[in-house]
């Protein structure tokens, strides 16, 4: 039986309200895919290892450090430069302390300037990978591990970058599940 008028108006604009959800859940997920594979945004890439071919030219890479207005943390960086030449290995380490008398777990976001060098600095190993999780008072050294790929040279936006800066913020997160219930243990069991 066909639709007469007012359903049919329905029904279109039910399906437009349920196409628009649909593409606004998939909007997150797909410019986060979009800014990892090409670097726009400052997104970094990932990579397993570094490239054979190390060039000649060097590259300053900047450290920076922030934290989301509620984290209780002190976060900075070891270093706040290094200078690697393009396809070198880098290694820097931030630090990050709890001085809280409380466990607070973290997550970094991060990003690199200038945008068109964010497709091109590589992290092997890095700390933003994972949640981390602070015992009051407990202070931790975390790398990253990281290279400038030596495509950089080749593109006309990005090579004449001579500076990256290289950007983590920590906001603070819910502890682990299993953690979490620790901690009722624990305080259960000193009452």
């Amino acid at each position: 039986m066909p639709l007469s008028g007012p359903q049919k108006t329905v029904a279109q604009t039910v399906g437009v309200v349920v196409l628009m959800g649909g593409l606004a859940w998939a909007s997150v997920p797909f410019y986060d895919w979009f800014c990892r594979v090409t670097g726009f945004g400052g997104t970094t890439g990932v990579a397993e290892t570094a490239p054979e071919d190390i060039l000649d030219r060097t590259v300053t890479v900047r450290f920076d450090a922030s934290k989301a207005k509620d984290m209780a943390w002190e976060f900075k960086p070891v270093e706040r430069e290094m200078e690697v030449r393009i396809g070198e290995t880098g290694l820097a380490f931030y630090e990050a302390y709890n001085p809280t008398d409380r466990p607070i777990a973290g997550q970094a976001s991060y990003n690199v300037a200038p945008y068109s060098a964010g497709g091109y600095f590589q992290k092997i190993a890095c700390f933003c990978f994972e949640e981390q999780v602070l015992e009051p008072g407990e202070r931790v050294q975390m790398p990253v591990t990281f290279f400038v790929d030596p495509e950089m040279v080749d593109d006309l936006e990005a090579k004449y970058v001579h500076t990256i800066t290289l950007s983590y913020t920590f906001y603070e997160i819910d502890l682990p599940e299993g953690y979490a219930a620790l901690e009722t243990q624990a305080d259960t069991n000193t009452n």
